[in-house]
């Protein structure tokens, strides 16, 4: 239960990060700020955006880890601030020599990579701290009922209610609503397109938003009405399902948009691909264990109980 709570604070406090780095860069580019034709300056935009949103990582992590009774605060910091980013690093620095091997001109300069992970170190992680201070200063979130102690027997579930199906389940309608636009996005990025639809983007974002929350809400309201009351890990991998499906979308994108040769063109566009899928596997994991968190704390809040 322990590395449950732990697991859930730290993913909680990273998808917050990756939700504000994208909704504040979509922003910023809708204002027309960034030009479309820079890619560089648009990359550069979302990774300093990504370092400067330590603190809701930080804070978010705390509130959840905190609320579900965990004690172990250093150790939830220091995840939540290392974890995931030492993953995404790990894997770009392996693409970047591979790159290096091939002697392209994509390759990002080493002092480049100290930069960026000076950033990292000197930037994101104290504010990942200074945000979980606060976090763990806030009293706990407090639940409208009392939770039995006592585990309550779940009765045989359907199909459609069961854990593996039910989440799968969960990632068909939000990718299904951004599904147009991930060709427009991949072109973009691996056809060497311009994309110029930031206001668009920013819609479908919203609309990705709305129904990841929907969908997850949805959900969750049928494994309550049967009994299941394991929603804690269910809510962030119903929705954070979508990252699957958008991995498999990059697979047919591969084999029937792109005209690449060669292992090291196959090794780099499904490792970037990979580092995409984990960031919205955080954000759309988010969302949906947001939603489900505030939903049930507001249906539970109007039971009357003796």
């Amino acid at each position: 239960a322990v590395v449950s709570t732990q697991s859930t604070g730290v993913l909680i406090g990273s998808g917050a990060q990756v939700f504000m780095m994208v909704s504040i860069t979509l922003v910023v580019s809708c204002l027309g700020f960034l030009y479309p034709g820079n890619r560089g300056f648009l990359l550069s935009m979302g990774v300093v955006m990504y370092v400067c949103f330590g603190s809701p990582a930080g804070y978010f992590a705390a509130r959840i880890y905190k609320s579900f009774g965990g004690e172990k605060w250093k150790s939830n910091v220091v995840l939540t601030a290392f974890f995931v980013p030492a993953i995404v690093f790990s894997v770009f620095f392996i693409l970047n020599l591979v790159l290096w091997g091939e002697g392209s001109s994509s390759a990002v300069p080493f002092g480049t990579l100290c930069g960026v992970l000076a950033l990292w170190i000197c930037v994101s992680v104290p504010l990942t701290f200074v945000g979980a201070f606060f976090g763990f200063r806030k009293p706990a979130i407090t639940y409208p009922t009392q939770t039995n102690q006592i585990p309550r027997h779940i009765p045989p579930q359907s199909c459609y209610t069961k854990r593996v199906p039910g989440i799968l389940m969960g990632g068909v309608l939000p990718v299904g609503s951004v599904f147009i636009q991930l060709y427009f996005i991949f072109n973009s990025i691996w056809a060497h397109q311009i994309y110029y639809m930031f206001w668009f983007l920013f819609i479908v974002f919203l609309i990705l938003v709305i129904t990841c929350a929907e969908t997850t809400i949805l959900l969750c309201y049928f494994h309550l009405c049967s009994e299941d009351y394991h929603w804690w890990w269910r809510a962030y991998l119903s929705s954070g399902s979508t990252a699957l499906y958008f991995f498999l979308y990059s697979i047919y994108f591969y084999a029937e948009r792109l005209q690449m040769e060669g292992a090291a063109s196959l090794f780099i566009f499904f490792g970037y691909t990979f580092i995409m899928a984990i960031y919205f596997f955080l954000l759309t994991g988010f969302v949906g264990f947001m939603s489900c968190f505030f939903f049930i704390n507001k249906i539970y809040s109007v039971v009357k109980t003796d």
